[in-house]
């Protein structure tokens, strides 16, 4: 049986960041391969701002993931990632850019998705890279740059190894413009994310209700990443009073439903009458499971990320459910049908791409 191995962000702090990395995962093992993602431990790497804090973090999950019972009645956000992650497969030991690979040890390497390739959040390092092994079979898959534009230090580290992969795929519209500008002479494909290559169904066998939630109980769910501006709220507010829902603040370290990780994202993204969100993996699953949702532009000090959220709305004909100042009746209700026509056949494109680059030369 031929050994895949997956390059990625390892987050257990991000629901999108490990529903993605178990997609992809559970994607290539139903085409008959062995999978194992490489944990790695690549902040730490990058921890002259904040140092210690990283540090100490890491350490805290290494203790965490060798099941120190004390430690873990402390953090139940933590324990349900943890939960989660029993769900993909990783090897052993954590590598760093400084360690090597065996040749031998797998048969093909695939970085991505998420922002594998963001340098404004200290990626597109050796590792995500792929330069620490000496292999023909380097694959990106939907892997993302986060932004629109790159400076020319880490254009010329992109341009150098990209010419070394076999196939490479990216995320959004705006990691193609900007990968075509380097001119490496490879075609790079508009692929979607791991998560929308399985079914609400299968998605449905990861879920989990989460303990304080009632049964048909109506919710408005807010996922932001970034700041919640006083106005947005306040609409959000309106449309929760006027449709007799509660609103869940997913983020909101105040918010009990703080502690759900992916498998409770999972139910609650479902389940609810309305998603708020600024995150391109929450409108990913109301996508997947027919939810209607609202897409804010993210606020924050950081540079424009909003470059996923355009390519997968526009890709699916969904510009609708951006947020223009109010929340209409309209997007109260949601027809999908159009968008899942697409999904089909990004699927099957996407199913392909990863069919030749897994194949033998």
């Amino acid at each position: 049986m031929k050994k895949v191995a997956i390059v990625t962000i390892y987050d257990l702090n991000n629901c999108g960041n490990r529903l993605q990395n178990y997609a992809l995962q559970y994607f290539i093992e139903n085409k008959g391969l062995s999978v194992m993602t490489i944990k790695n431990n690549i902040d730490l790497n990058h921890a002259a701002d904040g140092e210690s804090r990283i540090k100490n973090t890491y350490k805290f999950f290494k203790q965490v993931i060798k099941d120190h019972t004390d430690i873990i009645t402390k953090n139940q956000r933590l324990i349900n990632f943890v939960k989660f992650n029993k769900n993909i497969k990783t090897t052993p030991k954590y590598y760093s850019r400084n360690n090597k690979v065996r040749n031998n040890e797998y048969d093909y390497y695939i970085v991505g998705s998420d922002q594998v390739w963001n340098p404004t959040i200290h990626r597109m390092t050796n590792f995500e890279l792929l330069n620490f092994i000496d292999s023909k079979n380097k694959i990106a898959y939907a892997a993302s740059l986060g932004v629109n534009n790159i400076d020319e230090e880490s254009s010329n580290k992109l341009k150098s190894e990209l010419q070394k992969f076999k196939a490479i795929s990216v995320r959004e519209d705006a990691g193609k413009k900007i990968i075509d500008g380097l001119r490496i002479n490879k075609t790079v494909e508009v692929l979607i994310d791991p998560t929308m290559l399985l079914s609400d169904d299968e998605w449905d066998k990861v879920s989990n209700k989460p303990k304080n939630i009632k049964e048909n109980e109506r919710y408005i769910l807010n996922y932001f990443l970034g700041k919640l501006p006083e106005e947005w709220d306040n609409e959000i507010r309106r449309i929760a009073k006027e449709n007799d829902c509660k609103i869940i603040n997913l983020l909101d370290e105040s918010d009990p439903y703080y502690v759900s990780g992916p498998s409770e994202f999972l139910y609650l993204e479902k389940n609810a009458f309305l998603v708020c969100t600024d995150s391109f993996h929450s409108s990913v699953f109301s996508i997947i499971y027919d939810t209607p949702f609202v897409v804010f532009k993210r606020k924050d000090k950081l540079v424009s990320m909003n470059s996923r959220l355009d390519t997968l709305l526009s890709k699916f004909e969904l510009e609708n459910r951006k947020f223009n100042g109010r929340i209409s009746d309209d997007l109260l209700k949601c027809d999908y049908s159009n968008a899942k026509e697409i999904l089909l056949k990004e699927q099957n494109k996407s199913a392909a791409f990863l069919k030749n680059a897994l194949r033998e030369e």
